[in-house]
């Protein structure tokens, strides 16, 4: 993270240091929820599906919301969109502790996705403005090293504080940070004025330019592709924990710091990511990623042994970024002169698909059982992989 922002230094005003922090809180605050499923469940004596209704109040406004801040990113700054959203996300984070009952945490989670929503995203298209696009995907892996930390110790927060202290402490904490991270950025952006500011501002924000862009082929594929990703991977990732605390009763430390290893794998993917491009090219880190997630779902359903979770998380998460890092860098390709907006448009239909998918395979798990669930997203993201493989649809140098 160090040699990018010195790469960038005296074009921002902020360290992407900053932003990766930032970053860092919105993923692990998405992340912690994992291994509290279950917790949270049975304080509120509702069904681990039922509960998962969280999961979906959060990630789907994290969706829909993007339509929002893309194009007002494009407009009046991405860094002030930034800003904003984070101090928002900061609040609604925080008040969460005082809830008592489910219907007002899955408002709070609501309003919280909505905040969310303008971060991670909009620093994706931010980082696309800086770099050219024979840089970017290093460069982005090297972004993702901040969220895959917050991959990593989102979990494993998440079970030191179900199991010790309390769930509802950990909200708390990560909404004083996120507080005085979103101070930083404003000392950061207060002197911009009109320096940084868009020069076009006129018209109404619209749904046009999303409607321009997925008439493109290219588009479309990795639209499609990230929806269906989000709907399989984040939707069955969900109920993991609490499949492994009902299978093996493991503690909620152990299942925390297990859960963590998807982030491990990711931190593998950021510090290895410009050797396995040169090896693999975009089509082969497609196929190889999906490969990858597709061997561990299905090894975590047919294998009854909780210690192949440890090793199959990580390669999950490797799979995972080695598939996803590669749309999402065509995404910051999209529409070079409006970046926000189709970075915003692919993280849409990653949360929405995620936040739709933790739905239905919370019909599937109350109904059927974890391994009907986990069979069904190894198939389906087998079948994802040779499509996009199939499909050939990369980016032009």
């Amino acid at each position: 993270m160090g040699r990018l922002a010195t790469e960038i230094a005296g074009k921002t005003p902020v360290s992407l240091g900053l932003l990766g922090a930032a970053a860092f809180m919105v993923i692990a605050d998405a992340r912690v929820i994992d291994p509290l499923l279950h917790i949270i469940a049975d304080e509120f004596k509702v069904g681990v599906g039922s509960a998962a209704v969280i999961i979906s109040a959060y990630t789907i406004p994290y969706g829909l919301f993007q339509l929002v801040y893309g194009p007002l990113g494009d407009r009046i700054g991405k860094l002030k969109v930034i800003t904003i959203a984070l101090a928002a996300f900061a609040v609604g984070t925080a008040v969460c502790t005082f809830v008592s009952n489910i219907v007002l945490l899955t408002l709070l989670r609501f309003l919280t996705g909505m905040a969310a929503a303008g971060i991670i995203p909009i620093t994706l298209a931010y980082i696309g403005d800086n770099f050219p696009y024979e840089k970017r995907q290093a460069a982005i892996g090297k972004y993702l090293s901040a969220l895959m930390l917050g991959q990593i110790l989102g979990g494993s927060l998440g079970g030191i504080f179900g199991e010790y202290i309390s769930w509802r402490d950990i909200f708390l904490l990560f909404g004083i940070v996120s507080l005085g991270i979103a101070g930083l950025l404003w000392r950061g952006t207060r002197h911009l004025g009109n320096a940084q500011r868009p020069q076009d501002q006129r018209g109404r924000i619209t749904l046009r330019p999303y409607y321009q862009l997925l008439t493109q082929p290219i588009a479309r594929t990795v639209i499609i592709g990230v929806f269906v990703e989000g709907f399989c991977v984040f939707g069955a990732f969900a109920y993991i924990g609490a499949f492994l605390r009902d299978r093996y009763s493991l503690s909620y430390v152990a299942i925390g710091f297990m859960l963590s290893g998807f982030g491990f794998g990711g931190l593998i993917y950021s510090r290895s990511v410009k050797w396995l491009v040169r090896r693999l090219g975009e089509i082969g880190l497609m196929g190889v990623g999906g490969g990858l997630m597709s061997i561990s779902f299905l090894a975590i359903a047919l294998f009854q042994n909780w210690m192949l979770f440890i090793p199959l998380s990580i390669l999950m998460g490797l799979g995972f970024y080695m598939m996803h890092s590669t749309l999402q860098t065509q995404a910051t390709e999209l529409s070079p002169e409006a970046r926000g907006t189709a970075v915003s448009l692919f993280a849409f239909s990653l949360f929405v698909g995620q936040g739709i998918g933790a739905a239905v395979f919370g019909r599937i798990v109350d109904n059927f059982g974890y391994i009907y669930c986990f069979i069904l997203v190894g198939v389906a993201i087998a079948l994802l992989s040779i499509w996009l493989v199939n499909q050939k649809q990369v980016v032009p140098d």
